[in-house]
C-alpha cells in the first residue's frame, strides 16, 4: 500500500570555498522539498529518511535530526553532491508512506512537492493518539509530535539515572497545548533498577535517588509516594520486568506497556538486562518477543485484574521516533489532557505500531464490562474498523487468553465489518488483535479488553496465578543485598505478594 514517486532533479553547481582548492571540494547542489496534506492542502510537519546510493543515511544541518532519520514542518532545503538518492516519507500510521529517488546532477536547478495522503482520520472517530514514554528536548516536542500527528506527549524530563541528594517538588505546570488538538507536559519521570522500569505521571514530585541502590529500598516504596497526587499515574514500563508480580499485588500501578519501546520499526532492541529472560525454546525469534509480552498480559487478565494496556516509543533513550509504538483513547467530544487520561485510566484504548482497529461491541468501547445473570448466557455482537498501511492477512478475537476465531480479511470484509459472535456463559474478558506480515519485528495492533461477569463469580485462572506465585520465588533468588536490615525491608513486600498470589491460586474459579 506504499504510494511511490520518482523525480530526476538536475542542479547547477557552484561551488566557492576559502582556502580549499575547487578540485578536491565536493560539488553540491540545492533540492528543496515542499509538503502538504492532499486532502486539505495544508502544509504539514514530516519524518523523513534520506539515503545516498551506498545506503548510508544522509543527516541534514539544522534540522532535527535522530537516528536514521529528521523531521521538519512544511519546507526542507537539502545540500547535497551529486549522485542517486532515495528517501522515506512518513507521518505516522494514519497517513501512506511516500518513497521515491531523485538524481542530482550539475548543470540545473529544481524543486519538488509532496502531498501525504491520510488513509484514516482516527481523531474523527474519538480516538486520540498518545505515546507514554518520550526523552526528547522540550524545545523540539511540537515539532516531533506534528511530524508524527501524534496528540499526547508526556514529557520523560527525571531518572533516576540523575541522582540529586534530595527530593524536590516540581512547577505546578499545566500542559502546554498546541496546533488546536495536541498537548505535552514536561515532569514525567522514569524508575529503572534491577527490579525493573516504571513510568511516572502526573505526581508533581522528583525524588532523591542519593541513597537508592540497585535493590533499596524497595520501588513499592516510590509507589505508596505517589499515592499523595491525586492525578498520579504509574505505568509498568517493561512487562519482563523481575518485580512485575509485585507491582501488580501492591494494587498501586495503573497500567501496563504491550507495544513496549523495544519494538523497533526494523527490529528487536535487545537489552538484556529488561527482566525476567523469556522461554527461548517456545519463543526462538528475536520477533517473538513482542508475543511474549502479549502471553504477560493475558496471564494477567487471567488473573481477574484490569489494567489497560499502553504503549511507548521510548524516544530519546531508543532509537524509535516518537509515536512508532502509540495507544489510542476513545474520548467523547473535545480532547482535553485530562479526559485523555480518564479514558485511558478506563480501559477505552487500543495500542499498535501498524494496524489501526476501531471495535463497538453492542456500540460499546473496549474497557466496558457487560453483566449477565447467574445461569444466564450473553451473546456478544462485534464490529471492527480497521485502517493499515501494512499488508494484514488475519483478524484474532481472543477470549480468555486462547485464540478463539482467525477471520481473513476478505472474510472480515465480506462480512462488513461484523466479526464472528461470542458466547459467554461465565465470566472472562476478550479483545482484538491484528498482526502485519514482518520478519524482523513484531508490527501489530490489538483492542483494550472487553469485560464480561457473570453473576458474582469473577474470572481467575489458577494456572495464572500459580505463574506469578512461581515468579514472585524466582525473584527473591535474584535479590542480591548484604545488608540484613535492608533485605528485610524488601523481602516483605515478596512476602505481601505471595500472599496476594497465593489467595488467587487458592480461590481461583477455573483452572
Amino acid at each position: 500500500m506504499h504510494k511511490f514517486f520518482s523525480v530526476a532533479l538536475r542542479f547547477s553547481t557552484a561551488v566557492c570555498l576559502s582556502g580549499i582548492s575547487t578540485e578536491n571540494a565536493v560539488a553540491r547542489s540545492e533540492f528543496e522539498i515542499r509538503v502538504f496534506d492532499q486532502d486539505s492542502g495544508q502544509p504539514i510537519a514530516v519524518r523523513m529518511q534520506l539515503k545516498d546510493a551506498r545506503g548510508r543515511v544522509r543527516r541534514v544541518p539544522g534540522a532535527v535530526n535522530y537516528d536514521d532519520h529528521f523531521v521538519f514542518f512544511h519546507r526542507i532545503v537539502l545540500q547535497l553532491p551529486t549522485g542517486n538518492y532515495s528517501f522515506e516519507m512518513d507521518r505516522g500510521p494514519e497517513y501512506h508512506y511516500r518513497t521515491g529517488h531523485f538524481t542530482i546532477e550539475a548543470g540545473a536547478e529544481d524543486s519538488t512537492t509532496v502531498h501525504m495522503k491520510r488513509f484514516t482520520d482516527m481523531k474523527q472517530e474519538g480516538w486520540w493518539s498518545g505515546d507514554l514514554h518520550i526523552e526528547r528536548r522540550t524545545r523540539d516536542i511540537e515539532l516531533l509530535m506534528l511530524a508524527e500527528d501524534l496528540h499526547i506527549g508526556p514529557l520523560t524530563t527525571w531518572t533516576n539515572r540523575h541522582k540529586q541528594t534530595s527530593a524536590t517538588t516540581t512547577p505546578t505546570l499545566e500542559p502546554v497545548s498546541f496546533d488546536d488538538q495536541a498537548f505535552y507536559l514536561p515532569g514525567s519521570g522514569r524508575l529503572e533498577r534491577s527490579g525493573g522500569s516504571l513510568l511516572f505521571f502526573h505526581t508533581r514530585e522528583i525524588p532523591s535517588f542519593d541513597s537508592f541502590s540497585a535493590e533499596y529500598p524497595s520501588s513499592v516504596e516510590l509507589l505508596k509516594r505517589t499515592r499523595k497526587f491525586p492525578a498520579a499515574h504509574v505505568n509498568i514500563d517493561q512487562p519482563t520486568s523481575w518485580d512485575l508480580p509485585i507491582w501488580l499485588a501492591s494494587g498501586m500501578v495503573h497500567s501496563i506497556t504491550v507495544a513496549t519501546s523495544r519494538l523497533g520499526r526494523d527490529g528487536i532492541f535487545e537489552k538484556k538486562e529488561w527482566g525476567r529472560p523469556h522461554d527461548e525454546t517456545l519463543y526462538p525469534n528475536p520477533q517473538d518477543f513482542g508475543q511474549w509480552i502479549q502471553k504477560l498480559y493475558f496471564e494477567m487478565l487471567n488473573c481477574g485484574l484490569r489494567l489497560p494496556p499502553t504503549a511507548a516509543s521510548g524516544s530519546g533513550f531508543v532509537k524509535n521516533p516518537v509515536g512508532y509504538n502509540r495507544v489510542y483513547a476513545y474520548v467523547d467530544g473535545e480532547l482535553t489532557w485530562k479526559k485523555w487520561w480518564d479514558a485511558l485510566n478506563t480501559g477505552r484504548v487500543i495500542i499498535t505500531n501498524g494496524p489501526l482497529l476501531r471495535p463497538s461491541v453492542h456500540g460499546r468501547a473496549p474497557g466496558h464490562v457487560f453483566r449477565g445473570q447467574p445461569g444466564e448466557s450473553l451473546k456478544l455482537a462485534i464490529d471492527l474498523k480497521l485502517g493499515t498501511r501494512d499488508h494484514v492477512d488475519y483478524l484474532e478475537i481472543i477470549k480468555n487468553g486462547r485464540v478463539v476465531h482467525v477471520i481473513r480479511l476478505d472474510e472480515w470484509a465480506a462480512a462488513r465489518g461484523r466479526l464472528p459472535e461470542l458466547e459467554f456463559s461465565r465470566s472472562g474478558w476478550f479483545l482484538i488483535r491484528a498482526a502485519a506480515e514482518n520478519s524482523d519485528t513484531l508490527r501489530f495492533g490489538m483492542t483494550g479488553p472487553y469485560y464480561v461477569e457473570i453473576g458474582n463469580t469473577p474470572y481467575i485462572s489458577r494456572s495464572s496465578a500459580q505463574f506469578f506465585l512461581d515468579w514472585v520465588y524466582e525473584r527473591a533468588h535474584t535479590i542480591r543485598l548484604e545488608n540484613t536490615k535492608q533485605r528485610k525491608e524488601v523481602l516483605k513486600y515478596h512476602r505481601a505478594a505471595r500472599r496476594f498470589w497465593k489467595h488467587l491460586v487458592d480461590t481461583a474459579t477455573v483452572e
